[in-house]
């Protein structure tokens, strides 16, 4: 019946939507939009923990280790995400081995899946460095001072008092990070993981049906990242501190 409903629509006004009535397309649409939740989760945490991570690593006193973290951040911060995987796929996946498939063709030992999850994870952690790093600095020192007074160690005091805190302070900016990382998520498309775009351009290559499925596309995305922004505003506001930090 509801299949039917989109047939008689194209039928009727030239509309060709085919994910909702043709069987193949609505599963190939189906599966992008699942490859594209999997590759938005999973670099959303791993870029909170890089972030978390780095953050704590520039507050090292090794200085080596404080100036692979600022060059990290630079290097990451300042060139175009599509370059970064291009960079790893095409620069580092050549550089490694390649492993026979069950029909003997070899293959390479990282699939494009892994490293568009790799180099985002990493663009969105730099950010989310300098954005801890932000949340840290206004994090009144008198908390830090009594943590310490208490025989806090410095790291117990990052985990329990500042981190918390930060935390709280730079969730707006972590959010305009998060929701940018969803969207650029298909950039994954230049490297052909099949996402939620690349899927879509399947279709429409199929079906010639370029401005319904971009407006599939476009709709899809809004609501991935009103789902995000909902729940990122529900954790705001779940943590937040009344009258704030003084």
């Amino acid at each position: 019946m509801f299949a039917d409903l989109f047939q008689s629509l194209y039928r009727a006004t030239g509309i060709n939507l085919t994910i909702f009535y043709d069987a193949y397309d609505g599963a190939m649409f189906l599966r992008g939009l699942a490859t594209t939740v999997e590759l938005s989760v999973v670099t959303l945490v791993l870029s909170l923990v890089i972030g978390v991570v780095g953050v704590w690593w520039q507050s090292s006193r090794f200085l080596p280790l404080r100036a692979a973290i600022d060059g990290f951040v630079v290097i990451f911060r300042t060139t175009p995400p599509l370059v970064q995987i291009y960079f790893f796929y095409f620069g580092l996946g050549a550089l490694l081995p390649k492993t026979p498939n069950a029909f003997g063709i070899l293959e390479p030992m990282v699939g494009g899946m892994t490293w568009a999850i790799l180099s985002l994870s990493l663009f969105a952690g730099a950010f989310n460095i300098e954005i801890f790093r932000s949340g840290i600095e206004a994090v009144p020192r008198s908390m830090i001072e009594a943590a310490d007074a208490l025989g806090f160690s410095k790291l117990r005091i990052f985990v329990y008092v500042v981190l918390p805190l930060a935390f709280r302070i730079c969730l707006p900016s972590l959010n305009n990070n998060l929701v940018n990382l969803v969207k650029t998520t298909n950039l994954a498309y230049a490297i052909a993981v099949p996402e939620l775009l690349y899927a879509s351009q399947q279709i429409w290559n199929d079906a010639t049906n370029v401005p319904e499925m971009m407006t599939v596309l476009l709709v899809t995305y809004v609501g991935l990242v009103g789902i995000l922004v909902r729940t990122m505003r529900w954790i705001e506001a779940r943590l937040a501190i009344p009258g704030g930090i003084r």
